[in-house]
């Protein structure tokens, strides 16, 4: 038995936001991943309390990706004391860089002298203006600011896939692909019992997994030989439509739109979904498989986001890296839009119909989108297509439950909520799941089974608890592994 190595479950227990794991060996503390909770009415809330462990004893943390539930609270861990070493891919820090920035230009804003930046506070956290915390965040009170993420930035160095990397005397670390967004890692962290008792022990947290094979993105790497496994399991218990299925389905859904002469809404997560979408639409509108309409990009984040993709290609799967080399760009097309100010955003409206917008959030729970929501969730023409997980709690979420429902039930004035106002829902809802960027039940299956000779134990994390529990039981029924779904804050030792 190792005198100690344990793991506690501070985060991404009960919810798919959150992620925030603290891994002990016998003189070492180290956490992986630090991100906002997100989605809950409550989330501001529970951000802002004190971390339940002392930030200054805290020697690594390491970044799995750069999507704010993983990473929205490292410059509140450096705030209130962490001066440890930050790790991660380098294109994880490159990204991290600009979400962070994006974030405290929200939390930085005056809603008193500055009527944009009051409009965009209010939309940028939460769903209306009674509920200013399903964001995550709050400019009447910050998490943290310029210098806190100035600190984190000097702590933060980077690692890249594929090399054994010495941690200190008890840890060293390789990282694989995780295929989830660009520079996303899976982290095989192997403990030495530095007083010669007990044996080398390798723990491995996947992040969050992609959904195998991308438009984009290399294939999840296997995991072979883990001895206790950390699993993300935001689609836990159900499966996405087959590749062939979804991309007739977006096929469809945007040659309708276009023929009923609407506007197509896209909400669109800054990073990974707002690139495959653009991706996607190149390949239809540079092959004349769709009619030609305007397009529009309303997301500078986003387009931050598409110019480091476009950067860092060679992480690329080789397919799309062979269009690149051929002259292809990729993230670029006849008719596309980059907008760029809150009057061009704003100035889309008068853009004839038929017209495609993609705009964040991917949740809809802050950004530009809810604007466009507000003005084409009431016009049959139009469609909302939701291309991801939308959590519970946040705006998308009760959109999407609005797809169930028929037309003629919609139109007898079902409304949402949305800054205050009832904003009634006529426009046709739809649904692709298959381009989420996490794996879906099957494939989280397939991946544990890959390393079910060595597992003693796996942690099912990050998804909703039905998601989770399900997940586990399947894991024990299917692979007869030990899995189970922990509890918040309860130490697991692992032996």
């Amino acid at each position: 038995m190792n005198k100690k190595l344990q793991i506690t479950f501070w985060g991404g227990i009960g919810s798919v936001t959150g992620a925030n794991f603290l891994l002990e060996g016998e003189n070492t503390k180290l956490l992986v991943d630090c991100g906002l909770l997100q989605g809950a009415t409550n989330a501001y809330e529970e951000n802002k309390k004190p971390f339940p462990y002392d930030p200054k004893t805290i020697d690594f943390l390491f970044i799995t990706h750069a999507h704010m539930d993983h990473i929205g609270r490292v410059c509140k861990l450096v705030k209130d004391g962490f001066r440890g070493v930050i790790y991660s891919t380098p294109e994880t820090r490159e990204l991290a860089n600009v979400m962070l920035l994006d974030a405290i230009k929200i939390m930085d804003i005056n809603p008193v002298r500055d009527r944009e930046g009051s409009q965009r506070a209010s939309i940028s956290n939460g769903m209306n203006a009674k509920d200013p915390s399903q964001s995550g965040l709050s400019p009447e009170s910050p998490l943290y600011s310029i210098l806190d993420f100035n600190q984190a930035m000097l702590l933060w160095k980077t690692i890249p896939y594929h090399t054994q990397t010495k941690v200190n005397d008890e840890f060293s670390v390789y990282l694989k692909d995780a295929g989830h967004i660009l520079g996303s890692s899976m982290y095989e962290f192997t403990f030495t019992p530095t007083l010669g008792v007990g044996e080398k022990v390798k723990v491995v947290f996947t992040g969050d997994s992609g959904n195998s094979p991308t438009p984009l993105l290399k294939n999840t790497e296997p995991i072979t030989d883990a001895d206790y496994l950390i699993v993300d399991s935001v689609y836990g218990d159900r499966n996405h439509e087959s590749k062939d299925e979804r991309d007739a389905r977006f096929k469809q859904i945007v040659t309708e739109t276009i023929e009923n002469k609407g506007a197509l809404v896209i909400p669109a997560f800054s990073v990974e979904r707002t690139q495959v979408i653009l991706y996607e639409l190149n390949n239809l509108v540079e092959d004349k498989r769709i009619p030609s309409v305007p397009i529009f990009l309303d997301s500078p984040l986003g387009q931050k986001v598409t110019d480091i993709y476009a950067r860092d290609w060679r992480d690329f799967n080789s397919g799309v890296q062979s269009e690149i080399k051929s002259g292809d760009n990729i993230f670029s097309f006849p008719k596309l839009n980059i907008t760029h100010g809150s009057r061009d955003s704003q100035a889309i409206v008068n853009t004839a119909n038929p017209k495609i917008i993609i705009a964040g959030s991917g949740m809809s729970s802050g950004g530009r989108v809810i604007d466009h929501e507000i003005h084409f969730l009431p016009d049959p023409k139009s469609t909302i297509l939701l291309m991801g997980y939308q959590a519970l709690g946040t705006l998308g979420r009760r959109i999407q439950d609005f797809s169930s429902k028929a037309p003629a039930l919609r139109s007898l004035g079902e409304a949402v909520e949305i800054k205050g106002s009832m904003i009634p829902v006529r426009a046709r809802i739809e649904m692709i799941s298959g381009y989420s960027s996490h794996k879906d039940s099957d494939n989280l299956v397939k991946m544990v089974s890959d390393t079910a000779k060595t597992v003693k134990k796996v942690f099912v994390v990050m998804g909703e608890p039905k998601s989770s529990i399900y997940l586990a039981q399947r894991l024990r029924d299917e692979l007869e592994v030990d899995a189970v779904y922990p509890e918040r804050g309860k130490v697991y030792r692992l032996e």
